[in-house]
């Protein structure tokens, strides 16, 4: 199950109460105040990780709350600090205050970390009250309280390369080409009911990030279909693949396709609509492929045929994808 959206609520322990305490020995007639300071409590600490790609195991949580500090002892002894609660999120994590709602972190890289939620300091102990003139003090302090927090966290897929066009343009079936993903495929559209990440390996110690989105419809930018949900997740995309089907001559006409995804995008985010597309007609195994393809050159200029059942054009469709990626910089921009 994917899950992009979450929203939990982070707790930092509290610190330590600090010790008040005299020492007591034998031939030690003068021991003076010994109480140690109270530990500081833990924090809740963000960390991005590969190796997660969705919030389901985070929703399985409500609240996320650090260690609390433990007391200072007698003999200057300080508390142990809390242990921090450590909590791994998918790479494009955008992490924002749910009650302001400002942007706290954006995690892009393997290992980042972000402090959500400090934890407090610990208390001291009588011992650090001691003066020349108030040799024998009471006094102490409560551990501080650890910060807290509602966050709302929303995932971005961070991919090189994003595949988008109508239902049924071919998307799901050319990423089982080129990758080793398995995406449900079949003749009936909004097959894809959530984004699908495969992995090209192109030789050389090279390779593309992909990621396949539910097919997109007029309206999706309104949230018709499943447009809006996930249009998100291609705004962390170097390059899009756009994806018109030149096969079924029962599908809508190529040019009008073209526009309307076209359309889509720059009614969802300009910057969206500006990103480097590359234009890949797909199916063209198909009986009247050619003819609807000149339809489609007319309107978008320079398109690539490609069948992902024969394998005609895919080579050198990820060679022009490799080169567009190359030419782009972050795919945060």
């Amino acid at each position: 199950m994917f899950v992009d959206e979450a929203e939990i609520i982070v707790r930092g322990g509290h610190g330590g109460r600090g010790c008040v305490s005299f020492r007591r020995e034998a031939h030690v007639p003068r021991g003076g105040p010994d109480g140690g300071d109270g530990g500081d409590g833990g924090s809740v600490i963000l960390r991005a990780s590969v190796q997660k790609h969705t919030f389901l195991d985070i929703m399985q949580r409500a609240t996320y709350a650090a260690e609390d500090g433990r007391p200072g002892k007698s003999k200057n002894m300080t508390g142990r600090s809390g242990r921090d609660c450590i909590i791994e999120l998918p790479l494009g994590t955008i992490v924002r205050d749910a009650v302001t709602g400002d942007v706290l972190c954006d995690l892009v890289t393997d290992g980042q970390e972000f402090v959500a939620a400090r934890g407090g300091r610990g208390g001291r102990g009588n011992k650090a009250f001691a003066t020349a003139t108030h040799q024998t003090p009471r006094e102490y302090e409560e551990g501080e309280p650890g910060e807290e927090r509602r966050l709302a966290l929303e995932l971005k897929l961070i991919a090189d390369v994003g595949l988008v066009g109508m239902p049924n343009a071919g998307k799901s079936t050319l990423l089982s080409r080129i990758s080793k993903a398995r995406p449900k495929i079949a003749p009936y559209p909004f097959t894809t009911l959530q984004p699908e990440l495969g992995i090209v390996d192109l030789g050389d110690f090279r390779r593309l990030v992909v990621v396949d989105l539910p097919g997109l419809i007029e309206g999706a930018h309104r949230g018709v279909g499943l447009g809006d949900e996930f249009l998100r997740h291609i705004e962390r995309t170097r390059v899009i693949v756009h994806l018109v089907d030149v096969g079924d001559p029962h599908a809508t006409p190529p040019a009008q396709a073209y526009r309307i995804i076209r359309e889509e995008l720059r009614q969802y985010s300009e910057s969206l609509a500006a990103k480097p597309e590359i234009v890949a007609a797909t199916k063209m195994d198909l009986p009247g492929a050619a003819a609807r393809l000149a339809e489609l050159r007319a309107v978008a200029g320079e398109a690539i045929g490609i069948s992902a059942v024969t394998g005609e054009g895919v080579r050198d469709l990820l060679i022009r994808a490799v080169e567009k990626v190359d030419r782009c910089s972050s795919p945060l921009t």
